[in-house]
């Protein structure tokens, strides 16, 4: 049975950026987890950046998967998008790196962490627009502006799941789903 060398430095690698973050990780930590020769990372991989990007891109995949088993055929796009959103914010903070980029970006600044934050929101946004004009072929929902709504929906559940937690009791999933319906899916106006 022959070893997956590239598989052994993506998992030992994801482990140290999730314990010491993107800074702290070197390349020395990350073949002394998978054992191997440092020199083996390279054939792989060019620098950490790289490594990093694949690390986080699969990361992402796994929370748009996540986002997708969320969803279920027969309801309105509104309880879909919710559940979507609310699994992809869900999986943000239970999963380690995600737990471990957000603290590192936060504390230190670094920018190679914040531009793969950049990334996963782009990500994020890109899969939501992507819902968003399938619905408006379907015709369950008004034109709209498909990338901006997509920024808004993602924003406005930020806010709501985490930077309303810093000052106020938690919201449940249900209040959450009623400000969004409210604010966003049916509009102000009566």
């Amino acid at each position: 049975m022959s070893v997956d060398r590239r598989k052994l430095i993506i998992d030992a690698a994801a482990k140290s950026f999730s314990m010491f973050g993107y800074k702290a990780t070197t390349m020395d930590q990350v073949a002394k987890l998978a054992n191997v020769g440092k020199g083996t990372i390279y054939t792989f991989f060019r620098n950490k950046d790289e490594l990093f990007h694949d690390i986080v891109s699969a990361m992402v995949k796994e929370m748009i998967h996540e986002a997708e088993d969320a969803i279920v055929p027969g309801k309105s796009f509104g309880e879909n998008v919710h559940s979507a959103l609310y699994r992809i914010l869900e999986f943000r903070s239970e999963h380690q790196l995600m737990l471990k980029l957000l603290q590192e970006e936060k504390e230190m600044g670094t920018l190679a962490v914040l531009d793969m934050l950049n990334h996963i929101e782009n990500e994020i946004i890109v899969y939501l627009k992507s819902k968003i004009e399938a619905a408006e072929e379907k015709g369950l929902i008004r034109e709209c502006d498909s990338e901006i709504t997509a920024f808004l929906l993602l924003k406005t559940y930020i806010a709501l799941v985490s930077d309303w937690e810093r000052r106020h009791k938690p919201l449940s999933s249900e209040k959450i789903a009623d400000l969004m319906k409210f604010y966003l899916l049916k509009g102000l106006s009566k």
